[in-house]
């Protein structure tokens, strides 16, 4: 009876929540906060690099403007499109990334991510985690049964992560990598797979991940300054160093919405990769817990989302929700986590608050796809309502 009662209480914790609003909400105070520090953190880049303070900002602009369009879309496409549309969403994922690895891929830095097209550079990583992560989910519903119960039925997703991850290896991209399998992971545990099922797994993973740190010199030098990064401050711990003294400067409530020191030529990347330690420096502790907490609303919301789609009936949708979640939810919580030195620095920017165009519209994407969901949940739910009470209607009016 105990249980019974704290299932129900847990279950109306989900039922008296209402994860649409919120989801909206903090995307878009999210995604406001973004252009206000991308306009603080790189007018000064901006001038001195490309003659125009305003360069960064207004390319900003028009990528939020185009994420809403793009999610007013995504709010329009059924959530039985993506299902049927598996093998194709696949095919597309696994295209992009052998496409960046020919003549038409564009090298920054050292790593071939992007695809030009135009005014714009496409991040393929950011549309290949989309793509896996729903054919992921159909393949878990369609195949659950000998997901759950063999080996087989297990290592086939595993397997097509694999491809996908040793071509994002390839670019490189280890960030993308480790957001993609957490999340893949993630959604297929919570389907029902016992955690020992990923045990061999894991061990794997960590084997193979210590080696490529170990294979690359760039790599083991960002763990050895993760490790000491004072050591070395001026070359291997420079980044991290810059942020640190950014998040030290911020102090309780901030120097002040622009006047932040480290975004003027110290802190590499600071309209991009390390805008939480911009933000940290100008609204000091407190804006980062509000930054922070605009994400747990976000997660928590997803979660919501995809928690009432499962108990609505809709394993698909429930799935997908579940895994695109999970990729906003751990590439943010690993963005500040670099920032603040809890993790190795990686190249993943902030979902819906850095600067960048691809990461930007596939947030939004699934941010509509959330939307949508919860939207056709209502649907369902609603027509189930009005079948129930039609049904009560006519067998009252046959006893009379």
């Amino acid at each position: 009876m105990q249980a019974d009662m704290t299932l129900n209480q847990r279950n109306g914790l989900f039922s008296d929540l209402r994860p649409l609003p919120l989801l909206i909400i903090s995307s878009a105070a999210l995604l406001v906060l973004g252009i206000v520090m991308i306009s603080s953190a790189s007018m000064d880049m901006a001038s001195e690099t490309v003659g125009n303070g305003y360069y960064y900002v207004i390319r900003q602009l028009v990528f939020a403007g185009l994420g809403c369009v793009i999610a007013l879309l995504a709010v329009n496409v059924p959530i039985a499109w993506w299902e049927r549309s598996g093998w194709l969403l696949l095919a597309i994922g696994l295209l992009s990334l052998l496409l960046v690895l020919t003549p038409l891929g564009r090298t920054v830095n050292g790593s071939t991510r992007w695809i030009p097209f135009g005014l714009f550079n496409v991040q393929v990583s950011e549309l290949a985690k989309l793509c896996l992560i729903a054919y992921l989910a159909g393949y878990v519903v369609r195949r659950r049964q000998e997901l759950l119960t063999t080996w087989s039925g297990f290592l086939k997703p595993i397997g097509v992560l694999g491809l996908a991850s040793v071509l994002l290896v390839i670019e490189p991209d280890f960030g993308a990598t480790v957001v993609l399998v957490a999340a893949a992971a993630g959604m297929i545990f919570l389907s029902g797979v016992p955690l020992r099922r990923f045990m061999p797994l894991i061990g794997v993973l960590v084997v193979l991940g210590a080696a490529l740190i170990v294979a690359q010199p760039y790599r083991l030098k960002r763990v050895v300054s993760y490790l000491d990064p004072w050591k070395d401050q001026f070359d291997s711990g420079y980044q991290l160093t810059q942020s640190l003294i950014a998040f030290g400067q911020g102090d309780w409530a901030g120097t002040g919405l622009g006047n932040s020191v480290q975004k003027l030529f110290y802190l590499p990347e600071a309209h991009t990769d390390f805008i939480f330690a911009i933000i940290a420096e100008e609204f000091g502790l407190l804006g980062s817990l509000l930054v922070l907490g605009l994400f747990t609303v976000l997660v928590m919301s997803g979660f919501a989302i995809a928690r009432r789609a499962e108990k609505a009936g809709m394993p698909f949708a429930a799935c997908f929700s579940y895994g695109i979640t999970l990729l906003i939810g751990l590439q943010a919580s690993i963005n500040m986590s670099v920032s603040t030195g809890l993790l190795p620095t990686k190249g993943l920017t902030l979902p819906l608050v850095s600067y960048g165009g691809s990461s930007l519209m596939i947030t939004a994407i699934c941010i509509g796809v959330l939307a949508r969901v919860d939207m056709e949940r209502a649907d369902l739910e609603k027509s189930g309502k009005d079948s129930k009470a039609a049904g009560k209607s006519r067998g009252g009016a046959a006893y009379e």
